[in-house]
């Protein structure tokens, strides 16, 4: 039997729900976890170094990229009324639990979690957010990120969170090369922030 992962799109791991506050933005929240999801029953280190560091957003249409079970969307949702945000993620178990957390957080007109393939191919974002999955390896993170950065409207940017013993500034350089001009905002903990905008 093969290891699962969490960016398995059917995890095996018996479902287990777990619950646990998030904070972020002045705001606490109750989201539901599991087992075969990524970071579960807590929030991760990288995306609480995302909220401490980055004010929320003011308004628009956002992605959250590798949503998981919806923290940093739903976060985006719950500080800012005028945000619609559309998650993303392989991990089907993930996806039913983001749009369950929705749901529960009276947030599922202004959010909602799908596959790639359920993300209509003309739509546009005006920001990402992203603790993107760095362990899916190299190729497939430079797959994804060439994706779904040109979704970014002319003026929109993307920001994510990576971890410096996981390649941030390789990944930042790179990002770089490919006309995709990525600075870092902030660094803390072993953690870097980037921001990507269109070059």
């Amino acid at each position: 039997m093969t290891e699962d992962h969490y960016f398995s799109a059917d995890p095996a791991a018996p479902f287990e729900r777990e619950s646990f506050t998030v904070e972020a933005w002045g705001n606490a929240f109750e989201l539901d976890s599991g087992a075969g999801v990524f970071s579960r029953g807590h929030l991760d280190h990288a995306t609480a170094v995302l909220f401490r560091e980055l004010e929320p957003p003011v308004q628009g249409q956002f992605l959250d990229l590798g949503c998981g079970y919806g923290p940093i969307g739903l976060a985006i949702a719950r500080a800012v009324p005028l945000a619609t945000v559309t998650g993303v993620d392989v991990n089907e178990r993930a996806l039913l639990l983001a749009n369950d957390n929705a749901r529960a957080l009276g947030l599922g007109s202004r959010f909602v979690a799908a596959t790639p393939e359920q993300i209509p191919s003309d739509m546009t974002f005006d920001e990402i957010w992203s603790n993107p999955p760095i362990r899916i390896g190299k190729p497939a993170l430079h797959e994804l990120l060439l994706t779904w950065l040109p979704r970014l409207r002319p003026d929109g940017r993307a920001v994510m969170v990576v971890g410096k013993n996981l390649g941030a500034d390789s990944l930042q350089r790179w990002l770089g090369e490919q006309g995709w001009p990525t600075a870092r905002l902030a660094s803390v903990k072993g953690f870097r922030v980037l921001e990507t905008r269109r070059g």
